[in-house]
């Protein structure tokens, strides 16, 4: 599989928030595990809000108090509240077609009143060819600031974090690696720092917000590092795990279980090209690996961990479960 098939195909990077949203039967469900006790059981939505049969987002995301909702298309992005009406649309502009090519990703700001959205334009053809990073109003889908990236990325993944001011970005450009930004909006100003690395996936903040992890480009390591300097903590290679690095791989999945403990997944294939994984716990401050989690999971990549000790994952039925140690 490609980088960029990989990277896509996760879907489940983690950012720690109380409310994860899914795509189901043309509605983006609402999950808020706020306040709710880690226990294992089914997810239920605590809201939902009709997109469309014929509509299919390439992101979506949902404010924090449950009253509306965003979804990115080829084309735009839409607020919606739950009965599916419209209430304000961003169009893109002209650009290119192709389904997984460019994906644009939207994400709500902790306070619910910022939409943050990342334009892959340079590889959708649009505009200036430089990728984008919008501060949009999200009461009326007004943009409040826009500022340029030196990337050229097929999607991205972003990190609220607590402090309810900042947002981190990562931007994977698939085989050319990929590129985290930090963010934050000052008035109509977007203040944008760039990590100096090219070689570095973000998967995980930690929900204290003290720390981040990534996973190497090439996947022969994962590495903690301080919020917001970025400055290297523990930095853990594959033969740590017990591993033949020629024969497996730091997947780009797991994230922080608590503030101190992650889950780290190792992937490979069999002689007979069969692909297996297991998930492992490390403590994020040393670097100590503290063994393996089962995690009951489809997939490495099938676990969105929640900060609080529980994790989601999806079940024989394909239902949200959210899972505990």
């Amino acid at each position: 599989m490609l980088v960029i098939d990989r990277w896509l195909a996760s879907g489940c990077v983690t950012a720690i928030s109380s409310v994860v949203t899914r795509f189901v039967a043309g509605s983006v469900h609402a999950y808020d595990f706020s306040g709710s006790p880690a226990v294992e059981s089914a997810a239920v939505p605590v809201a939902t809000f009709p997109v469309g049969a014929a509509i299919e987002p390439r992101s979506h995301a949902v404010a924090p108090n449950l009253l509306r909702a965003v979804y990115a298309t080829a084309d735009e992005m839409v607020c919606i509240d739950r009965e599916g009406k419209t209430l304000w649309q961003l169009g893109f502009g002209p650009g290119a077609q192709e389904p997984y090519n460019a994906m644009a990703s939207c994400e709500f700001s902790l306070a619910g009143t910022v939409v943050w959205l990342y334009m892959p334009d340079a590889m959708a053809g649009r505009g200036d060819g430089l990728d984008h990073w919008l501060a949009i109003d999200a009461e009326t889908g007004g943009v409040i600031a826009r500022t340029e990236l030196d990337c050229a990325g097929h999607g991205g993944h972003k990190f609220a974090h607590p402090d309810g001011a900042h947002m981190l970005l990562d931007v994977g450009e698939g085989q050319d690696g990929s590129r985290v930004y930090r963010g934050h909006l000052d008035r109509d100003v977007i203040e944008l720092t760039a990590y100096p690395w090219t070689d570095r996936s973000l998967v995980s903040l930690a929900p204290d917000g003290h720390h981040f992890m990534t996973v190497h480009h090439d996947q022969e390591d994962v590495a903690f590092h301080t919020y917001p300097g970025g400055e290297l903590l523990v930095q853990i290679a594959v033969e740590s795990f017990g591993y033949d690095p020629d024969e497996a791989y730091v997947e780009w999945a797991g994230g922080y279980l608590d503030s101190e403990t992650a889950i780290v997944a190792i992937g490979g294939e069999t002689e007979d090209e069969q692909e297996w994984y297991r998930h492992h716990l490390v403590d994020a401050r040393t670097g100590q690996v503290r063994g393996t989690l089962d995690t009951q999971t489809r997939d490495a990549y099938d676990i969105e961990p929640l900060g609080d000790g529980s994790w989601l994952s999806t079940d024989d039925d394909d239902r949200l479960r959210r899972r505990t140690r």
